[in-house]
């Protein structure tokens, strides 16, 4: 494994380390997130990569493919490296559609936690995300029926850590009031920052935020400026959006995906990039009202 590692680390609850800069694995399957990856060697290489260039946060689901995507990270990385973290999600399925239905039921979230055990080859996941709300954002409601059953698992010793996953701010705090939280996984970058207050709420309590689509939602004016300060960085659009991330608070933990060794090197390289000032106050101005 490198010694370097990128963007540096974070500590969170009972010693958990995970770099900022992770890794996630949903491209790895097939188009539309569907069926086996188009290059299975290119996937195993992609995942060996990650653990080389000294990433220790891996984060899947075992609904990617459905199923695929996890069993080939075990035949890629199995026996796993003491230091890596498989981060894993519940809480959806995938229909012959192609769709992703909520899956809340007790029973669905036990099976998904023992399926995710099986094909990731573990006695125990390090963290498992609840996935309440859908892509977009939260969906209103309670989350403590199947909280309390992740928190039942956990307690059985099947689950080291929990998280949680397309939720509002109140979801976050009715999950954190049955059992501790280690991190929340949401839909937020530059120009997407309804979740500024539970970004530096996270920050406070010393839980990690991870956001997801880092250049999802622009509009052409807000590519543009990002286009504008890539092209005077030397850098990409996708390198400057997730070195504005990191900068953004010291709780934010990337996980860019991709299925190319060349693009997973890019990406980390970006943990390295220094926005100046003019350029991040140029980038804070793109957002929409929070």
């Amino acid at each position: 494994m490198s010694d370097a590692i990128p963007g540096g680390s974070l500590t969170l609850a009972e010693g958990l380390e995970l770099t900022r800069m992770g890794y996630g694995a949903m491209q790895l399957a097939g188009p539309g997130v569907w069926g086996p990856p188009r290059d299975r060697d290119e996937a195993v290489a992609v995942l060996r990569a990650a653990v080389e260039l000294g990433i220790t946060h891996l984060d899947t689901s075992d609904y990617y493919g459905p199923f695929t995507v996890n069993e080939v990270i075990r035949e890629a990385l199995h026996p796993y490296p003491e230091t890596l973290r498989i981060v894993t999600k519940v809480g959806a399925r995938r229909a012959p559609d192609r769709s992703w239905p909520a899956a809340l039921a007790p029973d669905d979230l036990r099976t998904a936690v023992r399926e995710n055990l099986d094909r990731l080859g573990l006695d125990a996941l390090d963290v498992v995300n609840l996935r309440v709300g859908a892509a977009e954002g939260p969906t209103p409601g309670s989350l403590a029926e199947p909280f309390e059953v992740l928190a039942e698992l956990r307690e059985q010793g099947l689950i080291r850590h929990l998280g949680v996953s397309g939720v509002s701010a109140e979801q976050f705090e009715e999950a954190r009031s049955i059992a501790p939280v280690v991190c929340v996984q949401n839909y937020y970058n530059v120009a997407h920052r309804d979740d500024d207050a539970l970004v530096d709420r996270c920050a406070e309590e010393g839980i990690a935020y991870v956001p997801f689509f880092p250049l999802g939602g622009f509009s052409p004016l807000q590519s543009g400026v990002l286009d504008d300060v890539a092209a005077r960085l030397g850098a990409t659009s996708r390198q400057v959006a997730l070195a504005w991330l990191l900068r953004r608070s010291p709780a934010i933990l990337l996980i860019p995906g991709t299925s190319s060794v060349a693009h997973l090197r890019e990406n980390v390289a970006a943990a390295a990039l220094d926005l100046p000032g003019d350029a991040i106050e140029e980038l804070n101005g793109i957002s929409g009202p929070a």
